[in-house]
């Protein structure tokens, strides 16, 4: 459902991705590890189309992302690291907006898991940081697409939401969907992955499963040299 093959992204003199290749199956959660620079959010952007590789292929739920943005998009829910949202809207009303153009989507129930409800008709610019993330989050989840790509979306969220929202992703999961989640925040991998990738210099460190994890668990992996 997610394939990133041998992909290669510069910037002017500077490699971000060096030959990265990795692949999320239906039903299946990955968290992407890596420390500031690694080439995570590089590579969420080149699976969202945001970016173009340089080399290599991209593919969600067999739609090769550079050839056809628009059908790839259609499968995907994308949060970014920093969401870009409509100030003037309200989350209701941004829902609706999403809803209309995906042609599907169950408003209350994405508003209820992100906790948003009380607060649905309150222009987004009124938001803290932490509930304009709820909103993206909510945005990428109501249509309930079979790809969901999230960089860093449970950064600023209180406990309940993250723990709510790493449950909701394992209820996707089940039902065949294809996460993918790069996170700073290790103590939630296990809840929020099966499976954990790690970024290092542009390529892949490490791969491994979360049940394969040591006694040191993740920060064994990071104090590697």
């Amino acid at each position: 459902m997610i394939v990133a093959d041998n992909v290669v992204k510069k910037f002017g003199r500077t490699t971000a991705l060096a030959g990265v290749s990795l692949s999320v199956a239906a039903g299946e959660r990955v968290a992407l590890l890596g420390h500031n620079g690694a080439g995570k959010s590089t590579l969420m952007k080149l699976l969202a189309g945001q970016l173009l590789p340089g080399e290599g292929r991209v593919e969600l739920a067999g739609v090769d992302v550079s050839a056809a943005p628009a059908r790839a998009r259609s499968v995907l829910g994308y949060v970014p690291e920093e969401p870009i949202l409509w100030d003037y809207l309200t989350a209701r009303e941004t829902l609706e907006y999403v809803v209309a153009v995906r042609g599907t989507g169950d408003i209350e129930a994405a508003l209820a898991l992100t906790g948003l409800g009380p607060d649905a008709d309150r222009l987004v610019r009124e938001y803290s940081q932490g509930m304009r993330r709820k909103v993206a989050i909510a945005a990428a989840l109501v249509a309930h697409p079979p790809v969901l790509v999230f960089d860093e979306a449970l950064n600023g969220l209180d406990p309940p939401s993250a723990l709510a929202v790493a449950e909701e992703l394992a209820r996707r999961a089940a039902a065949g969907a294809a996460v993918l989640v790069s996170t700073h925040v290790i103590d939630l991998v296990p809840r929020i992955a099966d499976r954990v990738v790690v970024l290092r210099a542009g390529r892949v460190d490490a791969e491994l499963r979360v049940s394969e994890l040591g006694p040191e668990g993740l920060a064994g992996v990071f104090r590697r040299e």
